[in-house]
């Protein structure tokens, strides 16, 4: 095994097949202690539990964990034999590491053949980057024409993402581009049913989880064929190779290609291939969503804390849909001066149905009074809403992310619950400036809410927390704002 250090991995490559394993990523531990955490267990006199601060490893040789990244070349029937997954390369040395100040890092292996091959693989690792080349060179010494391809693919077996959060659902599994078919997610139990089978310029391959993708990358200039292969003890394949090439005797041939393994930061991303970053997953939801992480990450640039970037999302949104709120608002302070007149005619008609219904539209009409209009501004804006919470949850730049004081990670719940507390109070006031429901039933359903909703917000991210408790803050300013002067405004015309 070759070890292999740089400021972002750590890894083996085997020398069989010069394949990637064990890859860790220096910068992303597994979890993350909390310091307030460990102050409040001393307070009581215990110790805080045990926080596991090991990297995230995605390449692993354990077969509980299977996942490699293996290459190799395949020769035409007549040519002489090529080195594949399987084939033992050598080394120089067996330690390589990015020293300081050094930008990049190559590991080279060879392997040799009695005919006349000589096949030199070379790993290059740069400072900082994620992405990784790999390129085969293929001397023939031999006397005849050498005909062969290059393939790469990545091994895993099933892997869901046990994370400890049952709000939180993520796609893992197989994803490929092609520039006619764009992006498209191949679920494992796809892989068993049917092998995939595409030709295509360009494109790429790659298995993708929670917050990690990796995949691998042909030169873009290149015909590559896509391929899914499902194994024997629930391994599942995904790779492509290259179009055959000819090395003529004493020549000398070159095959590139790119592996891409770490987080799914989309500025990286979208720097190493087309459509890489769509890995980050907002499904139906990316043409807003996308929008949504841009001013995120924009905010970020000028303040530091995705905390506070997601505090001016928040706001911001709430200012594009300021008319739309206003209009909602104003239609609810209505609603709530003719609740008197509203309760008179239940208590009238509390024995004819049919004559109350008439009623009330009358008295809607006389009163201009559009009992929907608080409900559609709400519609236009849940598809934002849902979009804004892929875009927390898919970040993987808020995992682990800092914001203030005992919330050191915003992708974790908040550990003494007091977010989601504050949350239920904002609710609280917030229903307290709507009109109540007529219904005696439906008013009661409405107490709990405020309850059910805080318990509900326990266990999920802080990061979505803080972004309710904004949200439910600016609507209670906004709304104690409009209905103030709604109703004054309406007090004035009537004197």
């Amino acid at each position: 095994l070759v070890k292999v250090k740089t400021d972002v991995f750590a890894l083996e490559i085997d020398t069989e097949g010069g394949t990637l394993r064990n890859l860790d990523l220096v910068q992303y531990p597994r979890e993350k202690e909390n310091s307030y955490v460990k102050k409040a267990y001393a307070l009581v006199g215990m110790q805080a539990p045990d926080k596991d601060l090991s990297p995230i490893r995605l390449f692993d040789s354990n077969p509980d964990n299977l996942f490699l990244a293996q290459s190799g070349l395949v020769a035409q029937n007549a040519s002489a034999a090529a080195p594949d997954h399987h084939a033992h390369f050598s080394a120089d040395k067996l330690s390589f590491e990015l020293q300081d100040g050094q930008e990049e890092l190559k590991v080279p292996l060879t392997w040799t053949s009695e005919q006349g091959l000589r096949i030199t693989k070379t790993y290059t690792f740069k400072r900082g980057s994620y992405a990784v080349n790999v390129e085969h060179k293929v001397g023939n010494h031999g006397s005849q024409v050498w005909t062969g391809r290059q393939y790469n693919q990545l091994m895993r077996i099933e892997h869901s993402d046990k994370s400890n959060n049952n709000f939180v659902r993520t796609f893992s599994g197989g994803v490929i581009y092609t520039d006619k078919e764009k992006f498209q997610k191949i679920k494992y139990e796809d892989m068993a049913d049917k092998n995939l089978d595409v030709t295509a310029q360009g494109g790429w391959t790659g298995f993708i989880q929670h917050y990690f993708a990796s995949a691998w990358i042909p030169p873009a200039d290149q015909e590559n064929h896509f391929y899914t292969k499902s194994l024997n003890d629930g391994r599942y394949v995904i790779g492509s190779y290259s179009q055959d090439v000819n090395v003529q005797p004493n020549a000398e041939g070159v095959f590139n290609a790119q592996i891409f393994v770490g987080p799914k930061i989309q500025p990286l991303m979208e720097a190493v291939a087309p459509g890489l970053e769509l890995t980050v997953d907002y499904s139906w939801l990316t043409i807003i969503a996308k929008p949504i992480y841009w001013l995120l990450n924009k905010i970020y640039g000028f303040v530091n804390n995705w905390g506070i970037a997601i505090l001016g999302v928040t706001f911001f949104i709430k200012a594009l849909f300021f008319k739309l709120s206003k209009a909602s608002f104003q239609s609810m302070a209505k609603m709530r001066k003719v609740q008197p007149k509203l309760k008179d005619l239940q208590e009238r008609y509390a024995d004819d149905r049919q004559k109350f219904n008439t009623e009330m539209m009358a008295l809607y009409k006389r009163e201009k009074v559009n009992p929907l209009g608080g409900c559609l501004p709400i519609m236009v804006q849940i598809p934002v809403f849902i979009s804004l919470y892929w875009v927390l949850i898919e970040t993987v730049e808020l995992r682990q992310a800092d914001f203030a004081v005992w919330i050191q990670d915003l992708s974790a719940q908040d550990p003494f619950y007091l977010l989601p507390i504050v949350y239920g109070i904002t609710m609280k006031i917030q229903q307290g400036l709507n009109p109540a429901p007529v219904d005696p039933l439906q008013a009661q359903v409405m107490k709990m809410f405020p309850i059910v909703f805080t318990v509900f917000f326990l266990f999920f991210p802080s990061g979505l927390v803080l972004y309710w408790i904004c949200n439910n803050s600016l609507s209670i300013i906004q709304q104690w704002y409009i209905t103030k002067h709604v109703l004054e405004e309406d007090a004035h015309a009537h004197h």
